[in-house]
């Protein structure tokens, strides 16, 4: 993790939103960046290893890869989608959740220890370059132009008065607001997880080295609720993983449902 907050004079200084822009590696390249890449060789060396010789008695490797192409499948993209359209959406809902939750375990991984989804330029991009121009475009595409907007912009069974209202901030939501809060929802938690560790261990830290002897033994208790916040944090990264891939199958779901 690094000796992210210095003690000078013994005064603790807090981890904060500095700590999370790195310097480069070498020329531009991040280590964020760096992980990027890294996730992809490990996702793409895993199922390739692990389907390379199938069988009908699965080897315990070649088990949990079918586990996971399985949660993709079955428990999110066809619960979302539905049974009658979900299967070419199979490979994009199953590259979002891996991909995201190896960039998001990084952050317990020793060594590594930086979630890469705590920088909001990438979960942005998987949610504004990816996953909303796949469901709108598969909404037009079944709906045609008008009707795809009007599934989207006008619910129905709403009195017609009431569309005044609610015509805009439907579209507000369902072109503006979803990608965002999709892209937020996994930012907020990888940053604010990530933060609550270093503070937890930096405290721990600086208490054994810096504080009066009496309080040394409190590090104790602070390296404790790291642990504890560690556990709790490989949890959460991959629900979190899960939530942004079933929200990204509902939508896609929701644009190419006859109603709204």
């Amino acid at each position: 993790m690094g000796r992210l907050v210095l003690a000078q004079g013994e005064e603790f200084h807090p981890p904060g939103v500095r700590d999370f822009f790195l310097p480069p590696i070498f020329g531009e390249v991040t280590k964020p960046m760096v992980l990027v890449v890294l996730s992809v060789i490990i996702i793409a060396s895993f199922f390739l290893l692990a389907t390379r010789k199938m069988s009908i008695v699965p080897s315990k490797f070649q088990f949990a890869a079918e586990s996971v192409y399985d949660f993709g499948r079955n428990n999110i993209a066809r619960e979302q989608i539905g049974s009658k359209d979900f299967k070419p959406f199979v490979p994009l809902i199953l590259t979002l959740f891996t991909f995201i939750m190896v960039n998001n375990i990084f952050g317990i991984i020793p060594v590594i220890q930086f979630p890469t989804m705590s920088h909001i330029a990438f979960p942005l991009a998987l949610s504004v370059l990816v996953v909303y121009p796949v469901y709108h475009f598969v909404g037009f595409r079944r709906h045609g132009f008008k009707g795809y907007l009007k599934n989207q912009l006008f619910p129905p069974g709403a009195p017609k008065a009431v569309y005044l209202l609610l015509t805009p901030i439907e579209f507000f939501q369902k072109f503006f607001m979803n990608p965002i809060t999709l892209a937020i929802r996994v930012f907020g938690a990888m940053f604010a997880g990530h933060l609550i560790l270093l503070v937890f261990t930096l405290g721990g830290e600086f208490l054994l080295l810096h504080a009066s002897v009496p309080l040394k033994p409190v590090s104790i208790i602070s390296w404790a609720f790291a642990i504890a916040m560690t556990f709790l944090e490989a949890f959460i990264q991959v629900l979190q993983a899960y939530i942004f891939a079933l929200l990204s199958a509902g939508y896609i779901g929701m644009a190419l449902a006859s109603d709204h």
